[in-house]
């Protein structure tokens, strides 16, 4: 008899297949709403196994999820599963790291290009008709070659982003971050320096870890104020990583030059957040991986972690905690 999982949201084709050829399953298909609390607890009951990205996987819901082997996320982020109570009931906790690596650094670049050429804004002024007799001197932004990077975050994605700004721009890379990276620093001539010192330093600063205890709300108002009143800030990481008012009044005092930000405190943004209606910054749908490509790759890595799983055997991807 095979196992039964259960899928909490739409699925391609060829990645329901491949579930079906190991499992029976059940699928929710409705793209524009979450399943609620209660059904969803009432489906993990009979589950060895499920995929769940986008939900909060605590106490709560794993009580009564005695057959439960293993929940996947199609995300590289897992700060909504509660590692405590994922080792308590001997469940496995995976995630999708790797295959959104090279995507995520694309999109990271363009919110660099974007924040310090100005090209959202700019894009605003001409669809508003406002193009007209302005000097040139209306529409200076920033060089992006030859400048200086600063990588708060020495992953993978960190890497592919400093392999692009190095060769691709010839930017000088400085980097934050727990360990030091000397392969890094070899091929991309980085220097690893303490938090206060990139951001004096950098004319970008590219937010991309994890969303952690230690990291949440690491750039507030002070270290705001340690960036060059010319820096953009990026963050690719997660929404929390920054003090998010503390942006928006540095933004509006132009206390730093720009934001591009991709990730929010909550998402989506409220229509009356005061983001919205500032110049000085681009803002994009948290969409790090948005690709069909990547994204259909992220789906597969998710169901063979969850099939792997159920089969009692080590799935590849286990987030770090569960080790």
């Amino acid at each position: 008899m095979k196992p039964y999982v259960y899928i909490a949201h739409p699925i391609p084709a060829h990645v329901e297949a491949y579930i079906a050829e190991h499992c029976e399953y059940k699928i929710w298909n409705d793209e524009n709403k979450k399943v609620p609390q209660d059904q969803l607890k009432e489906e993990l009951k009979s589950a060895d196994g499920a995929i769940l990205t986008g939900y909060d996987v605590d106490e709560t819901l794993l009580a009564d999820a005695e057959n439960l082997k293993v929940v996947s996320t199609v995300s590289v982020g897992y700060d909504r599963y509660d590692t405590a109570a994922l080792k308590k009931h001997n469940v496995y906790g995976t995630h999708t790291p790797h295959v959104l690596d090279e995507t995520v650094a694309d999109l990271i670049f363009g919110l660099v290009l974007s924040g310090g050429r100005r090209i959202a804004e700019l894009h605003e002024y001409v669809k508003g008709g406002h193009w007209g007799l302005e000097p040139d001197s209306a529409f200076y932004g920033y060089d992006i070659h030859q400048r200086t990077l600063g990588l708060i975050g020495m992953g993978r994605i960190g890497e592919k982003i400093a392999k692009r700004a190095r060769f691709g721009f010839d930017m000088d890379i400085r980097y934050y971050n727990r360990s030091r990276k000397p392969e890094m620093e070899e091929k991309y001539d980085a220097v690893r320096l303490e938090l206060d010192d990139l951001l004096a330093q950098a004319d970008f600063v590219v937010l991309i870890v994890p969303l952690t205890e230690a990291t949440h709300q690491l750039i507030g108002e002070r270290e705001l104020q340690l960036m060059k009143s010319s820096a953009v800030l990026i963050n690719g990481a997660r929404g929390p990583v920054v003090d998010e008012e503390a942006v928006v009044q540095a933004l509006k005092e132009e206390t730093i030059f720009s934001a591009a930000l991709d990730v929010f405190e909550n998402e989506p943004l409220p229509k009356d957040h005061p983001l919205l209606s500032l110049r000085n910054v681009t803002l994009t749908p948290h969409i790090g991986s948005a690709t069909r490509e990547t994204d259909e790759a992220m789906m597969m890595r998710a169901a063979e972690n969850m099939v792997q799983g159920v089969f009692g055997d080590t799935p590849q991807n286990v987030i770090k905690e569960l080790r």
